[in-house]
């Protein structure tokens, strides 16, 4: 910022030369008052990061809609194949915004609580509603006959979960902490294959927690590599590292493999990735310093 000039002499050699000095310290007052200071510039970036951020989680839950749709389109149909085919793919658009669906504490489980969840609440199957709930029927019950309205249910929480987003303030610290737990929550459920107990489609879960994180550093990037450029560069790697593991279990029809097929080697090596990542990870928080 530019400092005021002071007159440092008390007689002027003439009145022009007085208007001069006068003009610059003129100037350089109003440079003062209207240059932005670097806590201004860095509020305004990470406002822009955290619209972008809602902007990206709004877009994955209108699609999250559209495929809730078709999937409820096809279990009232009865089309208990199709409804399989349509369920994992259709949950990745939900796991990747999940820290923004979070903040909405009574839709987050009535879209997605398993059955573990709803018991550890002191509650029973018939309180129990949401994807896993379908989950059971198709995989388990091989039919989708007595789910109807459960299915009717769960499009109108997903609509809601949609409409409400409007209402959330994304933050920085929203991001931050909603990266870090999308990471813990792959540790902690999708590695021991706790997520998906009946369809085994563990891996598309993890593969879209882990794009869900990475979209939110991706977004914090530019202001990390201001704040420190080792660590924007250890997580791109870790993140690279995390994602070709990934890859070695995809099924070539755009899927992933069952978990079921996962040997404990596979699971310890995607444990330690996932590990490796959470770390730097939690870091990231420097971009709000």
């Amino acid at each position: 910022m530019n400092q005021v000039i002071r007159n440092v002499g008390f007689l002027l050699l003439s009145s022009s030369l007085l208007v001069g000095c006068g003009n610059t310290a003129s100037k350089d007052t109003d440079s003062k008052e209207t240059a932005p200071s670097s806590e201004t510039e860095q509020a305004n970036k990470l406002d822009k990061e955290a619209k972008a951020y809602k902007e990206f989680a709004s877009e994955q839950l209108d699609q999250f809609v559209i495929e809730t749709e078709a999937f409820v389109g096809a279990v009232k149909a009865g089309d208990v194949e199709k409804a399989k085919e349509l369920y994992a793919p259709a949950r990745m658009y939900f796991e990747r915004s999940e820290p923004i669906a979070e903040s909405f504490g009574d839709l987050d489980p009535r879209i997605d609580a398993r059955l573990a969840d709803v018991k550890e609440e002191g509650q029973g199957e018939e309180e129990w509603s949401g994807y896993h709930k379908i989950e059971k029927g198709l995989w388990v019950d091989g039919t989708t006959k007595g789910y109807e309205a459960v299915a009717d249910q769960l499009l109108k929480d997903v609509k809601e979960l949609r409409a409400k987003v409007e209402t959330v303030e994304v933050t920085p610290d929203l991001m931050i902490t909603g990266a870090v737990d999308l990471l813990n929550e792959v540790s902690t459920s999708k590695i021991t294959g706790e997520e998906e107990i009946y369809s085994h489609t563990d891996l598309y879960d993890f593969k879209a927690n882990v794009e869900g994180a990475e979209k939110i550093f991706e977004i914090f990037k530019p202001t990390l590599q201001e704040k420190d450029a080792e660590l924007a560069k250890t997580l791109e790697e870790n993140f690279g590292t995390l994602n070709e593991l990934l890859a070695k279990y995809e099924d070539g029809k755009g899927g992933y493999v069952s978990y079921e097929t996962l040997t404990k080697e596979d699971t310890k090596a995607l444990s330690e990735a996932v590990d490796h990542l959470g770390e730097p990870l939690s870091q990231m928080a420097i971009v709000v310093e």
